[in-house]
């Protein structure tokens, strides 16, 4: 019987079981929502290995739709550089948040809201696939447990590496191409549980980031 395969036409690995060392679950995540949290892998160091040489010989095949000669001498290694700082920008793809949690997870007696903004964020459009750079501002309410600060940066490292479609954003999408407007942004917010249902705390954030 053949083995399933992931979206990456490789055979799926079977997952190990859960063991007492794996990162707590945060609150409110629990049942079928677990998988989602811990999320699945898409990619591999082992995937990236074996990607690598038909990834090289796309970007081969583009230079030459380009009108380029990939045989020239400036151009003799761009196909193996290009695909692997593509492997690079698209690195979160390797990893899930439960890898970065690490237990950081702690218990203390703290229910106030608690921010960090202005993280810098690196990525590449899902439409497109140019770059675009932003700042990514994260609010949460403890419920007597506190994440480590520098895990959220992580977080939004892991999400920022994969290709995104929304974003606050210098958006090169504008600026090199379509209307080309150099100082245009793109503003776009997601509000999950009593930051959603409350207009109060809602506030309160918005204003504390902008502050």
């Amino acid at each position: 019987m053949e083995a399933a395969r992931g979206w990456n036409g490789y055979a799926r690995r079977e997952r190990p079981p859960p063991s007492a060392e794996e990162p707590r679950i945060p609150p409110g995540t629990g049942g079928t929502d677990t998988e989602g949290w811990r999320g699945e892998r898409p990619r591999s160091e082992e995937d990236n290995e074996l990607s690598l040489p038909s990834l090289a010989a796309a970007y081969t095949s583009i230079l030459r739709a380009l009108g380029e000669d990939p045989q020239r001498q400036g151009l003799l290694k761009t196909p193996w550089r290009a695909a692997t700082a593509m492997q690079f920008f698209t690195k979160g793809y390797q990893e899930t948040i439960a890898d970065v949690l690490n237990d950081a997870i702690f218990d203390e007696d703290h229910d106030e809201m608690v921010i960090v903004k202005d993280i810098d964020m690196f990525s590449l459009c899902e439409h497109h696939l140019v770059p675009f750079v932003g700042k990514v501002h994260i609010g949460y309410l403890p419920n007597k447990q506190v994440l480590g600060l520098s895990k959220l940066a992580r977080i939004v490292e892991i999400y920022s590496r994969r290709l995104q479609g929304k974003h606050e954003i210098w958006h090169m999408c504008m600026v090199m191409r379509g209307v080309q407007k150099m100082n245009s942004k793109t503003v776009t917010s997601t509000m999950l549980g009593v930051f959603r249902e409350d207009p109060k705390t809602r506030e309160e954030f918005l204003t504390l980031i902008r502050s």
